[in-house]
């Protein structure tokens, strides 16, 4: 996929979309929204004529100790099979455990155990789909004390042992930033580059917590002043790539999606400009 700006296709946006083929450079769909041969699904197919898609999935928790569910598995493998997606994604976070899925993407701590879980999880997700798949970096609003990495170089360290791709969001990077006192610069200055495929930008909350703010990745709103700066930062460090604009709560007209996915795309065109004059 080229270096465009897309959206996050929610059902409420569906009907429009599937009507007024509105123009944006790619679509991006929740995997498991779509695990059952549902009419969405069918809908979605055929916007497959005009659209390029991405398949982001919630629920691989690929930081399990158990393992990816085979079933789940299974359901995730066949759709990528029917949609063809150009990226494949999930986050480096677990949500199950003894059978029980968490309505939530749950930290783990930075460690080599860690490490060699997800190394594992990641390898069988690729070996079955076929292909790399993207790990997305998560919103932290706590750290592990024995953590023995920084959570880019356990990126950095996911990458070289399976061979996966990164998702970067830039959004979860000022989330985490501001949670855990993290300079953002510092945080994108030792990932692999070549390894990134994507961008995703989005809003956040801010929760007052005992007197202190909080941020809280909800995306819930416009892209903030200070995601869209260290999206800059991001492209000039790293170069532009396909980039997504999520918004799954308190959804806005289409209309206003589609204005913040173009914001992405001048910004991917300036940056694919000056490289090209550099070069």
């Amino acid at each position: 996929m080229h270096a465009v700006a897309g959206i996050g296709l929610r059902s409420p946006h569906l009907a429009e979309v599937a009507h007024d083929r509105p123009a944006t450079g790619f679509l991006e769909v929740h995997a498991e929204n779509y695990l059952t041969g549902s009419p969405a699904l069918q809908n979605i197919e055929r916007l497959r004529a005009d659209y390029e898609f991405s398949l982001h999935a919630v629920g691989l928790s690929l930081g399990s100790v158990e393992g990816i569910d085979n079933a789940h598995l299974e359901r995730v493998a066949a759709l990528a099979e029917r949609l063809a997606p150009a990226l494949i994604s999930d986050h480096l976070a677990w949500s199950v455990s003894g059978g029980r899925y968490f309505n939530d993407l749950l930290p783990l701590p930075y460690t080599e155990e860690a490490l060699d879980v997800v190394v594992g999880n990641v390898q069988r997700l690729q070996d079955r789909l076929k292909r790399q798949v993207l790990v997305e970096n998560p919103s932290c609003y706590l750290g592990f004390a024995h953590s023995t990495f920084s959570e880019p170089a356990f990126l950095g360290e996911l990458v070289r042992r399976s061979g996966c791709g990164l998702l970067l969001d830039v959004n979860n990077i000022v989330v985490t930033a501001h949670n855990l006192r993290l300079d953002p610069a510092a945080w994108l200055a030792d990932l692999p580059a070549s390894a990134i495929g994507e961008y995703h930008l989005a809003g956040h909350a801010v929760n007052d917590a005992d007197g202190e703010p909080i941020l809280i990745d909800d995306h819930g709103s416009r892209v903030s002043a200070e995601v869209w700066s260290l999206f800059d930062s991001v492209l000039e460090h790293y170069g532009p790539r396909p980039t997504l604009i999520e918004w799954d709560t308190d959804l806005p007209a289409l209309g206003i999606l589609l204005e913040e996915a173009a914001r992405a795309g001048r910004a991917l065109e300036v940056r694919t400009g000056a490289d090209a004059r550099a070069a």
